[in-house]
């Protein structure tokens, strides 16, 4: 077992003393488990992408206004409401909680909170609806040209929703279904309704990202103008951006 020295003031060391009589312990034995205390937690609860984790402290003014907010909703919530708000004896228990300054409660104020979606992820999203949009309106243009892909090429270019089991795509899910709520996107609704309602049960944003890659060189080694036929996708493109899917690790 390893040996640590302090230094401390003899005053100090006179209250450890103190302080290890009464618990009936040596002083060695209670600094030993304040310092125990204070880096080995009985519990830690493992925090995940959608987990807001709950404020340790709170502002003097954030804990009236949240205190206030909890009494004008006891006033005006009806006698028998029984929803997410709860009635009037909760929202003041919540009030009194606040003012107490009970900190091992705050996380009843974030409960529900998930933790945003940062810009970078969002756009990440975009970037793939748009990639599979342009997909899908490429296949329906070789269709209607007579020159259709194959089953299993088309099945890997298909946008398969998100993993909702993960807690980072499960809220790129949440997004989607967000953005497609007014009607945008609305090519790509029966690809997800294939695809269990878009949980693709397992992690694919990784494969996205490659698929998205791919697509991006094809897009900047191409001369493109400002007609709309210069963005469809070639047979041998789209066969490029559905071989993205594997691994570097796992191609032959």
């Amino acid at each position: 077992m390893a040996v640590l020295n302090v230094r401390i003031e003899d005053r100090i060391r006179d209250q450890l003393k103190e302080l290890a009589d009464a618990e009936g312990v040596t002083v060695s034995e209670y600094v030993r488990d304040l310092i125990m205390a204070a880096i080995v937690p009985v519990y830690e609860r493992p925090v995940d992408h959608g987990d807001e984790p709950a404020p340790e402290t709170m502002r003097l003014a954030d804990r009236q206004a949240l205190s206030l907010l909890h009494r004008i909703l006891a006033r005006v919530l009806p006698e028998d409401a029984n929803d997410v708000d709860g009635g009037r004896d909760y929202q003041l228990d919540r009030a009194r909680v606040i003012e107490a300054g009970f900190t091992g409660e705050y996380w009843r104020e974030v409960a529900g909170f998930r933790t945003e979606l940062s810009r970078r992820d969002c756009g990440r999203v975009l970037d793939i609806l748009d990639m599979f949009r342009v997909i899908t309106f490429s296949r329906k243009r070789l269709k209607d040209q007579g020159n259709d892909i194959d089953e299993d090429l088309a099945y890997s270019l298909e946008f398969q929703g998100f993993d909702h089991n993960d807690g980072l795509e499960s809220h790129m899910a949440s997004y989607v279904k967000y953005l497609m709520s007014d009607g945008r996107w609305a090519e790509l609704r029966p690809q997800l309704e294939r695809n269990d309602d878009g949980n693709s049960h397992h992690r694919v944003l990784d494969t996205y990202l490659r698929m998205l890659a791919e697509h991006r060189r094809i897009t900047d080694s191409r001369d493109r103008g400002g007609r709309r036929d210069d963005y469809f996708l070639a047979v041998d493109e789209l066969e490029q951006i559905a071989a993205a899917r594997v691994h570097p690790s796992r191609r032959g």
